[in-house]
């Protein structure tokens, strides 16, 4: 297939999230308000609760078996990598730029976590020039790497970029009580009652836990010798930089419902007994089944026109730098996809990657994704960055229209 066929397989599904994206947009209008501040967020919570859980345990527990499991691991390495590789580079672009302190917590989570969207790789397959073969096949192969794709992605998100946002969204909130500490009695209320609230919000408290300086001074405990001093430091730093670490992790977070649904689709897809009991035309509970299926099938659009209506607020604008944007940009759209090929074709040169074109197209597309919406939503729930959050996602999904294209025809021409 020539480079023409191909680019318009690869730009009907874009067209497709564009169109229902657009829609979201114009609810979510002044003039319109269908899907206004408060409307927006009651959807929300109904997809991230119901729709969302849905269609992942019903996708994974309908394709995901013992043998796909074992063709599939790679992928839970290759979106690791994708935090990684976009970790490090948003630390270099933070440097270049000197980011705004509030705002290096943003900058790491929209290079790092990426979003696929669920229609995409279906979409792909029913197109008539599709290069990966019969478009049934296709289709259910594609839901499986999306579905798997989409719950691995929920997990890194809430245990990897959250607490890294919320390290520097507690940064900046400690520098406003200090700020604000040094203007009288009465801004010293306010501070300490600041102070209260960050407390308050530990994760993982423990009463009468001493500061990380203090835990050191007691660390150092006569003993001995010099060696054995400094032994016992060293254990107790190490104690209190995994405390402080995973004080860090919100487990009611990590446990969304999106991840506990992941775990019971693995659970039904894996375990023959259950399996037999939910799926299958002689199931006697593929009621059940059917069920959740049909509910989940309601998550795509709904997403879809959420982040539409988010994307409104971006074009008020905020104080974020342009500089910052076209880094952004130029992370998710240039550099990562290049990676990512490289590591793909290295990982299926080595054996780690099998021959599925299919699943070496899903594995490339995963470095060349806009920015999860969930950081949005963690921007929110941190109140830190907000405004700056949905103009730089409102231009990385603008220019993903043209950007997810292009590198979409080129990693088919690459693995077809």
């Amino acid at each position: 297939m020539g480079f023409l066929d191909l680019f318009i397989v690869a730009l009907m599904p874009v067209l497709k999230i564009l169109l229902v994206t657009a829609v979201g947009l114009l609810l979510g209008t002044e003039r319109i308000d269908l899907l206004g501040a408060n409307a927006r967020q009651i959807l929300n919570r109904i997809v991230f609760f119901v729709f969302s859980p849905s269609l992942i345990i019903s996708n994974l527990a309908d394709t995901i078996t013992l043998d796909s499991l074992a063709t599939l691991w790679f992928m839970l390495l290759n979106i690791l990598l994708t935090f990684l590789i976009g970790t490090a580079l948003a630390w270099i672009l933070i440097k270049i730029t000197r980011t705004p302190q509030h705002l290096r917590g943003l900058v790491i989570g929209c290079c790092s976590a990426g979003n696929l969207p669920l229609i995409i790789i279906p979409a792909v397959c029913e197109e008539e020039n599709s290069p990966f073969g019969d478009s049934s096949v296709c289709s259910t192969d594609g839901e499986t790497y999306a579905a798997l794709s989409m719950a691995v992605g929920a997990v890194y998100i809430w245990t990897y970029t959250y607490p890294i946002m919320r390290i520097y969204a507690n940064k900046k909130t400690e520098e406003i009580v200090i700020d604000g500490s040094s203007n009288g009695d009465n801004n010293s209320r306010e501070s300490s009652h600041l102070y209260s609230e960050i407390d308050t919000e530990a994760l993982l408290p423990s009463k009468g836990c001493p500061s990380s300086e203090e835990y050191v001074d007691q660390a150092e405990v006569p003993s001995t010798g010099s060696e054995g001093k400094a032994k016992v430091t060293l254990l107790e730093k190490t104690k209190l930089q995994l405390k402080m670490t995973i004080g860090h992790i919100d487990f009611q977070k990590l446990f969304a419902p999106s991840t506990i649904a992941a775990i019971f689709g693995f659970i039904i897809g894996l375990v023959s007994p259950i399996r037999k009991i939910l799926i299958g035309d002689d199931a006697p509970l593929r009621a059940v089944y059917s069920s959740v299926s049909l509910i989940g099938d309601a998550a795509i659009p709904c997403m879809t026109l959420i982040i539409g209506a988010n994307l409104l607020r971006g074009l008020r604008g905020s104080g974020v730098g342009p500089l910052i944007i076209l880094g952004v940009i130029a992370i998710r759209y240039i550099i990562m996809p290049s990676l990512g090929i490289v590591i793909v074709k290295a990982a299926n040169h080595f054996g780690m990657v099998g021959s599925d074109s299919l699943f070496q197209f899903t594995l490339m597309l995963q470095y060349a994704l806009p920015p999860a919406m969930n950081v949005g939503t963690i921007s929110q729930l941190l109140e830190a960055g907000q405004s700056e959050s949905s103009v730089i996602l409102l231009w990385t999904y603008a220019t993903a229209a043209l950007a997810l294209t292009l590198w979409s025809t080129i990693f088919m021409l690459i693995v077809a």
